[in-house]
């Protein structure tokens, strides 16, 4: 039986549909080829032969079941995001507020644009303290700033925008709202 030593291995035999299909039934109970095999409309050989490669990297054990030990082990073994970086969370935040950009951001990277608009507008407050008030930007100027956080720099714009922390008037942007460190908003 081979090891998932390597992440990309794990990823390489979950990767192909019909492996990843008989892996989530197995979680269900014993694999029955000829079941699945008309159950996903594919040649039995070809369920076979799935079902032997998860059994020879030791994820579907000899009685055709999740061996869910080796899942777990394999899983532990795949790189976990990069924390936060202090440069994020320094700031005029409060704990939770600190928690709750550490569970968007890896690094320096926003890793998504939260959906929900309260946990959008502390991400976006975060991302306002990049720009200097009193000072007016070129469209380019707040992509490439933006940029450096995710690649959604657009989005992200027009979410500041819309939530009143960058204005625009004709193609300059500056800031105009979220948390200022001197205590209070600049003239």
């Amino acid at each position: 039986m081979a090891a998932l030593d390597d992440p990309a291995d794990l990823i390489r035999v979950v990767a192909d549909p019909l492996r990843l299909s008989i892996l989530g039934r197995s979680a269900e109970g014993r694999i029955e080829v000829n079941e699945v095999a008309a159950a996903f409309d594919v040649p039995v050989r070809k369920v076979a032969e799935a079902v032997g490669k998860l059994r020879a990297v030791g994820l579907i054990n000899d009685e055709l079941r999740l061996d869910r030990k080796a899942l777990q082990a394999a899983v532990r073994k795949l790189p976990t995001a990069e924390e936060a970086a202090a440069a994020i969370t320094d700031g005029p935040w409060t704990s939770e507020e600190k928690e709750l950009l550490s569970r968007f951001f890896s690094g320096t990277r926003l890793t998504e644009i939260p959906t929900n608009r309260t946990k959008r507008q502390l991400v976006l407050e975060r991302l306002a303290q990049e720009f200097e008030p009193g000072f007016r930007y070129q469209e380019q100027d707040v992509n490439f700033r933006l940029q450096l956080f995710h690649s959604d720099y657009a989005a992200l714009r027009r979410y500041m925008v819309d939530e009143g922390l960058l204005t625009r008037a004709e193609g300059v942007y500056w800031r105009s709202g979220g948390r200022y460190p001197t205590g209070g908003q600049p003239d």
